[in-house]
């Protein structure tokens, strides 16, 4: 258990699967949307709501991790600025696209534990 989740249901959000059967696809297939339900089970999905809370968590991380890394970077090899935009850049959009969904997800399956069967 972290964070007093299961290992169950960060499974769950990291792979983005439906919080009651953890089987069916969170995600329309190639998209950042909700499915309406899920395939399987049929749970619907319409009462589940992120809001803005996965953007936040993506910039308290980023923040954390890409600041402190290109100050070091800076002070270390000393690049030109456009060696910075694009290295920082390139690296803050993979990590944004690669964590997007899975915070997502993980906002969903709290809101599903939360919330009941």
């Amino acid at each position: 258990m972290f964070l007093g989740l299961s290992s169950e249901t960060w499974r769950r959000a990291v792979f983005c699967k439906c919080p009651a059967c953890g089987k069916g696809a969170l995600y329309k297939p190639k998209s950042f949307d909700l499915a309406p339900a899920c395939t399987l089970c049929g749970t619907s999905y319409a009462d589940n709501d992120s809001a803005d809370g996965p953007a936040v968590f993506l910039i308290f991380v980023l923040g954390f991790l890409l600041v402190p890394l290109a100050i070091a970077f800076e002070f270390s090899f000393s690049p030109p600025l456009w060696v910075h935009v694009i290295l920082w850049g390139v690296l803050a959009l993979a990590i944004t696209l690669g964590l997007l969904k899975p915070l997502k997800s993980l906002i969903i399956q709290i809101q599903h534990l939360k919330r009941g069967p």
